[in-house]
């Protein structure tokens, strides 16, 4: 069965518990980071200018829109922190991707919340069994998974909402393979966000379009030039998930930066040393990473988030990475920082995998010490859950942050969506 069949069958399959449980934990990261992003100054007047047509989805911040300009400006806003969650097994956020499409749709077709979740689980699941299908050569060429993969997850998550047929569906899938972008080269740009933005928007418009009789390639994804081949995709084998989801692996961030970094600054928290004792640091990380988040020397704030050395050195000095103000223009010009991450290198290592991070400090009495740490070893979702309130609370404030938990848990979805707006 190909993948564009796959993906037909699998968009009426029934969500597990556990996914779904999973979905609600990011459904409500997602929202923070989308509510805490509508406020950087940086994206106000891209904010701003989409607000030209009416609708009935919120937009964080306050407003409201259509279905695609929601799903456009909230998968920028939500995704303009780095902060949201991460799929390592095809290096995409597919949150950022999927969720703004959903809650806007859905709020126009009056979903109740548990379906929209489902349609949400159902997206997420597809972006990665598309961005594994699509392989690794796609993303180290060049190409966003959050952007491309994603936009086939919003837009089969569309088609569940719209109860699309399996023709129209076929034909959703075609038309986002004309439609579905992003690059890599954008990493360190409000146009990193963007791709986000670009692909929630994406998956609602492809979706009403076949809607409404618009007919694709039935192979758009998987035929003779369709996207895949012209993408640099690897046509890797995938299957249609079974009782062990995608999704349970997600990977939810509590440091605001790229993901690519989160090993690193975890394993660094245990160092537990006075910066007058270290002499060096070397950091390990899987090659991959070193094209995505080794700025070496950042001059903004948003390179900070792709600099091994910098935010090394911020932890060093005692600046809190898990919160997303620190990640400044002021930040990136401090002269204690910028001095002390000359003393950090940062070297390529294939025998750890991409969530693995191996530290080796010298200290100046000439003992050395290594630190390791893995983003895949497991975690319960009751911990999980307790995480996720923390970084929530630090971002949106006690107040926001439970108003936010209670909607999320609930089944109203005007509950989740009228917190959108909190100040």
């Amino acid at each position: 069965m190909g993948l564009t069949q796959q993906l037909v069958k699998f968009c009426t399959a029934e969500v597990p518990e556990i996914a779904a449980a999973m979905m609600r934990l990011s459904l409500y990261d997602w929202a923070a980071c989308g509510i805490a992003g509508a406020k950087e100054p940086e994206f106000a007047a891209f904010r701003r200018a989409l607000m030209v047509d009416e609708g009935p989805a919120h937009v964080f911040g306050g407003d409201e829109a259509g279905a695609a300009t929601a799903a456009l400006v909230n998968g920028t806003l939500s995704h303009a922190l780095d902060y949201d969650d991460t799929h390592f097994a095809h290096i995409g956020h597919p949150s950022v991707a999927v969720l703004p499409a959903v809650m806007a749709l859905a709020e126009t077709l009056d979903t109740p919340l548990t379906e929209a979740i489902d349609a949400a689980t159902i997206g997420v699941e597809a972006s990665i069994m598309v961005g594994l299908w699509l392989g690794r050569d796609h993303y180290q060429i060049g190409y966003h998974q959050t952007a491309t993969s994603g936009a086939f997850g919003a837009t089969l998550a569309a088609a569940r909402l719209l109860e699309l047929d399996k023709r129209q569906i076929r034909n959703a899938l075609g038309l986002c393979a004309s439609m579905a972008s992003g690059l890599k080269s954008q990493f360190g740009t409000m146009a990193k966000p963007l791709n986000a933005g670009l692909a929630a928007r994406t998956g609602v418009e492809a979706a009403l379009w076949a809607q409404s009789g618009m007919s694709a390639a039935k192979e758009g994804l998987e035929g003779p030039l369709g996207f895949g081949e012209t993408h640099h995709g690897e046509a890797l084998a995938v299957k249609m998930p079974r009782k062990d989801w995608q999704i349970n692996s997600i990977s939810h961030k509590f440091h605001a930066c790229c993901h690519g970094l989160h090993a690193m600054l975890e394993a660094l928290g245990e160092a537990d040393l006075d910066t007058d004792r270290i002499a060096g640091l070397k950091i390990r990380t899987h090659p991959r990473w070193m094209s995505v988040c080794n700025i070496l020397e950042p001059k903004k704030g948003l390179e900070v988030k792709f600099s091994y050395r910098h935010t090394a050195a911020m932890t060093l000095l005692g600046h809190s990475t898990a919160t997303a103000a620190n990640f400044s223009n002021a930040m990136a010009k401090d002269a204690d920082i910028v001095e002390w991450r000359e003393k950090i290198e940062v070297v390529e290592d294939d025998s750890l995998t991409e969530t693995q991070s191996l530290i080796t400090l010298t200290l100046t009495s000439g003992e050395v010490r290594r630190l390791r740490h893995d983003l895949l070893e497991p975690m319960s979702l009751e911990t999980r859950s307790e995480k996720l309130r923390v970084k929530v609370q630090a971002l949106l404030g006690d107040s926001a942050s439970d108003a936010l938990w209670q909607a999320v848990i609930g089944n109203d979805l005007d509950a989740v969506t009228e917190c959108f707006a909190a100040e």
